[in-house]
C-alpha cells in the first residue's frame, strides 16, 4: 500500500507557507538565521527563528496556549480546506493524529518556574499540561473533533520522521483513512543553554561537512502533512528505522545504525541506490555527525548522490526537523518548482579531507529530464535512533 502526501503545511525561519518556504529553500536563503535574543553563556547564537505573529488560541484550555501549539496551528491553517473535506469524506472518527515534538511547551513552563523562584509561587496561567509531550496532538484532535488515534512521539530529532512512519503504519493496518502527521518544536532557553553545554552549538551560521564546522544553529518550526492512501503528486515511497545504541550523545562513528536505515528504506521503496535523485543531508555541522554521516553516505551511494544539508537555511529544528526537511523534499518535488532546483549546499567550500567526499549540490543544482524522481531524507538522534524516508513523484 502506497501513503500519499496529499496536503502540506509548513512554516520555519524560511517563511510561511509553501510557496515562500520552497522559493527560499531552492534560493539557498540564510537570512532566516538570525542572533537569539539573549546570550547565551556569554556567546550571541544564531538561530532559525520564525517571525512575525503567530495564530491565536480561542478559547484556550489550561496549559494549551503555548508558542509550540500555536507553531502547529500556523501550520495548520495552510491545510485547514484539505483537512476539512477529510473530515467530510472519512468521518472525523477514521482520521488519527501524530505529531512528533521534543521542547512542546518547555519555553512557558520554564518562565513559569523562573517567576517561582523570582517570587515564591508558579504564575496563575502555570499549567503542567503546556509541558506534556502529547499536547500538539491532543490540540489538533481536540480542535478538529477527531476521533481516530491522537498521540506524540519523542525520539530526539528522528520524532517527526517516525510520526510519519507511524502515520502510514495506522493507514496499512486500516486503523485510519487519513492521519495528520508531522512535527513542531519551539526554541527556548533550556534547548539553546542544553546543547551549548554539550559544546555542541557554532557561534556562527553552521558550516556542514566542512573541515572549519562548529557546531550546530538550533531552529523552531512546524510541517504538517494529511497523508491518506488516495493518489496524489507526492508519495511517502519507503521508510527506514534503527537504533544502534551507540552512546547517549555521540553517533557510531563508523555509521552502522545509519547505513541500516538507508539500506531499509531502499529496500521497503523497492528502489536502488542509483533511483534516487537527490539526498536531505541530516547535516547538523557537528565534527562526529558529518563525519558519521558522510561514512554512511559514502557506503549506501558509492556512485554518489546530490545532496545538501538545510541546516544553515532553517537551524536544526530537532523534533520537527525529520517532517519539516522530508517538507523540503515535497516543495522541490511540488509544482512550486517547475524549474527543478534542487536546494543548494550553503557552506564555506572547504572539504574535510579526513571524509569521504560528497556530492554536494549548488546554486545551478538540477533534478534530471525525466519523468519520475526519487528524494532521500535522513535524520539521525541522541541514542542512536536513525530515521530515513524516501519520497517520489511523477512528473
Amino acid at each position: 500500500m502506497t501513503a500519499y502526501l496529499n496536503a502540506l503545511g509548513v512554516i520555519c525561519a524560511l517563511g510561511r507557507g509553501q510557496a515562500e518556504v520552497c522559493a527560499r529553500l531552492l534560493a539557498g536563503d540564510t537570512s532566516g538565521m538570525r542572533p537569539y535574543p539573549t546570550p547565551v553563556a556569554g556567546m550571541s547564537l544564531p538561530v532559525g527563528a520564525v517571525s512575525g505573529a503567530l495564530p491565536a488560541l480561542a478559547d484556550p484550555a489550561p496549559g494549551e496556549d503555548t508558542r509550540n501549539n500555536r507553531l502547529l496551528l500556523a501550520a495548520l491553517e495552510e491545510i485547514d480546506a484539505d483537512v476539512q473535506a477529510a473530515i467530510a469524506h472519512y468521518g472525523r472518527a477514521r482520521i488519527g493524529v501524530v505529531i512528533g515534538t521534543s521542547t512542546t511547551g518547555i519555553l512557558e513552563a520554564a518562565a513559569g518556574i523562573a517567576g517561582e523562584i523570582r517570587q515564591g509561587a508558579l504564575p496563575a496561567d502555570y499549567h503542567y499540561a503546556q509541558q506534556e509531550l502529547v499536547a500538539p496532538a491532543r490540540l489538533l484532535a481536540d480542535r478538529l473533533g477527531l476521533g481516530g488515534p491522537s498521540y506524540s512521539l519523542s525520539t530526539a530529532c528522528t520524532s517527526s520522521a517516525r510520526a510519519l512512519i507511524s502515520a502510514r503504519r495506522l493507514l496499512r493496518a486500516g486503523v485510519c483513512d487519513a492521519v495528520l502527521c508531522g512535527g513542531v518544536d519551539t526554541l527556548c532557553d533550556l534547548t539553546l543553554q542544553g546543547f551549548t553545554a554539550l559544546e555542541a552549538t557554532s557561534p556562527a551560521l553552521c558550516n556542514p561537512f566542512s573541515r572549519n564546522r562548529a557546531g550546530i544553529n538550533i531552529g523552531e518550526g512546524a510541517a504538517l502533512f494529511l497523508m491518506t492512501r488516495e493518489p496524489a503528486p507526492v508519495a511517502l515511497l519507503g521508510a527506514g528505522a534503527s537504533s544502534d545504541a551507540h552512546h547517549i550523545s555521540a553517533p557510531d562513528p563508523r555509521g552502522r545504525g545509519a547505513i541500516a536505515a538507508m539500506r531499509q528504506a531502499l529496500a521497503d521503496a523497492g528502489l536502488a541506490p542509483a533511483d534516487i535523485d537527490y539526498l536531505n543531508l541530516h547535516g547538523t555541522a557537528t565534527r562526529h555527525n558529518d563525519a558519521m554521516e558522510s561514512l554512511a553516505v559514502d557506503a549506501v551511494f558509492p556512485a554518489g548522490v546530490p545532496c545538501s544539508s538545510s541546516k544553515p537555511l532553517a537551524g536544526h529544528t530537532l523534533g520537527a526537523a525529520g517532517a519539516l526537511e522530508a517538507a523540503f523534499c515535497w516543495l522541490a518535488l511540488s509544482a512550486h518548482n517547475p524549474a527543478r532546483r534542487l536546494p543548494p549546499h550553503r557552506w564555506d567550500g572547504e572539504a574535510d579531507p579526513a571524509l569521504p567526499p560528497l556530492a554536494l549540490t549548488g546554486t545551478d543544482s538540477r533534478l534530471p529530464e525525466r519523468s519520475r524522481y526519487r528524494m532521500m531524507t535522513n535524520s539521525f538522534a541522541f541514542g542512536g535512533n536513525n530515521s530515513c524516508l524516501i519520497l517520489g513523484s511523477d512528473a
